[in-house]
């Protein structure tokens, strides 16, 4: 069975990520045409995202709980306070956030994902919580006031976002001492994705890193900088584990937007491609399976307090 993502263009997803990593500011776009075609773009890149998160129906794991909360718990937040949770997924840290500041404090989660928004709305109805409010929408394209929210936090999913764009903007959201918090991989990250992508350029596919714009400390901090933010820390961790069905590698890589690229190959390349990655993860794999590496950087920021 071809996999939902058989039409995925390659240059579709390149040219979105190229688009927008370098044009910040989508009305720097010279002409009206270029701004209809970047969008036009974008939009089917991240239609290709919103179907990727829909179709993860068992999301939530011992992992993603081990990569989420550490965010919250460096952002020490406060009773009383307003967080905006971008990308909010199932709702991992709306949850942990939602009950740190209380019912007197607030906690909206933006997501586009209808399916993610769900898992997030079961966990708040289970936690029996009254102050999250989740809001499906785009998280490039947010619309609240200047000077908002005490904290705006942001798990894992920054890779999808337009970076730097996305840290103007939640600069403008954030009250004056603010804080912002996002978690991001190293540019090395994911051992198994780093094969994937490797598998594939031997097939002439070029696929897009997704961390490499935030990929080091350094660049962390510079593109803080540029946004304004200061007090900039950035710790370190290793999330990595041992990988032990090269299969789900696979179907893991290839179906996402940033792995779907290889379903432009023929029927037969893409299987030829497929049994010599899982090949590949095998023979690197000992007898606890492969240990795939995963450096990961929870960092923290403050806008200015007197803005």
């Amino acid at each position: 069975m071809r996999s939902p993502f058989s039409k995925c263009s390659n240059s579709t997803i390149h040219n979105a990520i190229a688009i927008y990593s370098s044009l910040w500011e989508f009305r720097i776009l010279k002409t009206s045409t270029d701004r209809v075609n970047a969008k036009a773009v974008m939009n089917e890149y991240k239609q290709r995202v919103i179907a990727d998160f829909n179709s993860r129906n068992n999301y939530d794991n011992d992992w993603r709980y081990r990569f989420a909360l550490p965010l919250v718990e460096l952002a020490q937040l406060q009773p009383r306070q307003k967080i905006l949770d971008v990308a909010t997924g199932t709702g991992i840290v709306a949850t942990a956030a939602a009950k740190i500041v209380g019912n007197d404090g607030a906690v909206v989660g933006v997501d586009f994902s209808t399916g993610m928004l769900a898992q997030a709305r079961q966990k708040s109805v289970a936690e029996k919580l009254q102050n999250v409010e989740l809001i499906e929408a785009d998280a490039d394209d947010l619309d609240f006031s200047d000077n908002s929210f005490d904290a705006v936090l942001c798990s894992s999913a920054i890779a999808y976002l337009t970076v730097p764009a996305c840290f103007y903007q939640w600069y403008h959201f954030l009250k004056p001492g603010g804080l912002v918090g996002f978690s991001c991989f190293a540019e090395m990250a994911h051992t198994a994705s780093v094969l994937f992508r490797d598998k594939a350029k031997a097939y002439g596919i070029s696929i897009t890193n997704p961390n490499q714009p935030l990929g080091t400390p350094k660049k962390c901090k510079y593109l803080l900088q540029t946004a304004g933010f200061k007090d900039i820390q950035v710790v370190t961790k290793q999330l990595g584990f041992y990988l032990n069905d090269a299969e789900l590698a696979w179907n893991a890589n290839a179906n996402s937007a940033f792995g779907c690229q290889v379903f432009q190959l023929p029927p037969e390349k893409s299987a030829q491609l497929k049994a010599e990655y899982i090949a590949e993860i095998n023979s690197l794999s000992t007898d606890k399976g492969l240990w795939n590496d995963i450096i990961a950087f929870f960092v923290t920021a403050r806008k200015n307090s007197y803005c």
